[in-house]
């Protein structure tokens, strides 16, 4: 059973930083890709960032330049490296991993991430 648990969330002020994580318990090299997934309050889930085993990467329009996101399979671990943070990411963000023909979510609690002065 894929379970895939995000951390890393938190409070920080407009300007800052943080790193995401998304653990699995499971090796990671199985899932042609992985992504990132956030969902602010009354809105719908969106696509933040996307990661291939090949280490090619998409990303949102309203993240490219500031988000950065990356795997680690020796760690089974996808990360979200979040710069320049703004209000408007202010959401939980949940990770997913496809394989293929099957995805993988974690739709739990995610984790918080509040973008605030």
């Amino acid at each position: 059973q894929v379970q895939l648990v995000e951390s890393g969330g938190g409070l920080v002020q407009p300007g800052g930083s943080l790193r995401l994580s998304c653990a699995a318990s499971v090796s990671i090299e199985r899932f042609a890709t992985m992504a990132w997934y956030r969902q602010a309050p009354g809105k719908q889930r969106e696509l933040v960032a996307a990661v291939t085993n090949g280490g090619s990467t998409d990303y949102a329009d309203s993240v490219k330049g500031r988000f950065t996101i990356s795997r680690d399979n020796a760690k089974n671990t996808l990360y979200l490296q979040m710069n320049r943070l703004k209000p408007e990411d202010t959401a939980v963000y949940y990770c997913s991993a496809f394989s293929p023909g099957r995805r993988f979510d974690s739709w739990g609690q995610g984790t918080q991430v509040i973008v605030s002065s």
